[in-house]
């Protein structure tokens, strides 16, 4: 990559979804599929509500997020006090550990680095539960014999990043269960349960009120392709913990037009409906379409899909091509070779796998 003057090698993430350093070595928009974000783009109703919410700009955003709290209370059936907004779901992720201030950690291997990179930044003695390829990375029984007094916080990615896979609702049950009995507070990033065609049936929002260590993500960011607004809620029974969560973060997190395109979004079924309907009918097509390549894929649920090839540098490759891919090799429990694609429209689909073909055969 050509460093260009200003910018910044620093940062101490590495994502998907850096279109701007592609714009700034190639002048031009990128084919991304590195960022995990619906492929339909805005719904409109968003972008009128967007639009009309900037004439309130000259004001300070409410700063409880009263309106929108009180219709995604309506939207998943809770009291209003039971939801708060944040910055996006790293927002309340960075928010519920310096709230817990938790001593020890459990979080799974690989899973979303945001969760270990916020716990250590509070002082937290994170401990992996690795996911080993030979169980098909899926979260197994073994990890009950970790849930034990003196665990301050469980955190599971519910379907995980970047596997895209589920835990069977028996087994998350008993975890439910273990980390009740252990003092546990068990933290569900539900971000790309939308995605699944069974989400209600897989989700624990329902487990909310009996369960007041329980502590439930969700973000619009990946539903509604509103990752530039950032916008995400946590869901808890523990007002409490809610409350000292909102408190350890700057005030006015969520802006006026986060806040109006949040209530907008929540209309948009036909969306919902249609985006469900495009993953469920790509993903297997995207997952053929890289096997026969010769790669090797996790068989995800959500709109991504993880693979490994022995050729460990198909991003730079691709990117010259104008193709954005998410490396994996960072991923605790990974390596080189792997990479995550996001499920895209059939045409963007077909462009990837055309162009993911003549790099591997070397055209």
């Amino acid at each position: 990559m050509t460093l260009r003057e200003g910018e910044n090698t620093m940062l101490p993430w590495n994502h998907g979804g850096d279109w701007a350093a592609y714009e700034l070595e190639y002048g031009g928009a990128p084919l991304d599929f590195s960022a995990n974000v619906s492929p339909l783009g805005l719904p409109e109703g968003v972008r009128e509500a967007v639009r009309a919410s900037l004439d309130r700009a000259d004001r300070y955003p409410d700063p409880f997020c009263r309106e929108l709290c009180r219709r995604l209370g309506e939207y998943h059936r809770l009291p209003p006090q039971w939801v708060l907004c944040g910055n996006g779901a790293a927002d309340l992720i960075d928010r519920l550990a310096l709230a817990l201030r938790p001593r020890r950690a459990l979080v799974t291997a690989p899973t979303f680095s945001e969760y270990q990179r916020a716990l250590e930044l509070a002082g937290c003695r994170v401990e992996r539960f690795p996911l080993e390829e030979g169980e098909g990375f899926r979260l197994t029984e073994r990890v009950l014999e970790r849930i034990e007094p003196g665990l301050d916080l469980l955190v599971l990615c519910e379907p995980n990043n970047p596997t895209g896979l589920t835990t069977s609702r028996p087994l998350l049950g008993e975890i439910l269960r273990a980390c009740a009995r252990a003092g546990t507070v068990l933290a569900v990033d539900e971000c790309f349960a939308p995605f699944l065609e069974d989400q209600e049936d897989h989700s624990l929002v329902g487990e909310l009120a009996g369960h007041p260590d329980l502590v439930v993500l969700r973000a619009f960011t990946k539903e509604y392709a509103m990752a530039g607004l950032r916008l995400g809620y946590a869901l808890c029974s523990d007002t409490a913990l809610l409350e000292k969560m909102g408190r350890s973060g700057p005030p006015w997190a969520v802006s006026t037009p986060a806040q109006a395109a949040g209530v907008a979004a929540l209309e948009a079924e036909d969306y919902r409906r249609a985006l469900r309907a495009l993953v469920a009918e790509e993903r297997p097509r995207l997952q053929r379409g890289l096997e026969t390549l010769g790669c090797r894929v996790v068989p995800g649920q959500a709109n991504y899909l993880l693979f490994f090839h022995p050729d460990p540098d198909l991003c730079p490759k691709l990117r010259a091509r104008g193709v954005l891919l998410r490396d994996c090799g960072d991923y605790a429990g990974l390596g080189r070779g792997w990479y995550r694609a996001a499920v895209r429209t059939g045409r963007e689909n077909g462009i990837f796998l055309h162009i993911l073909g003549e790099v591997l055969s070397g055209g």
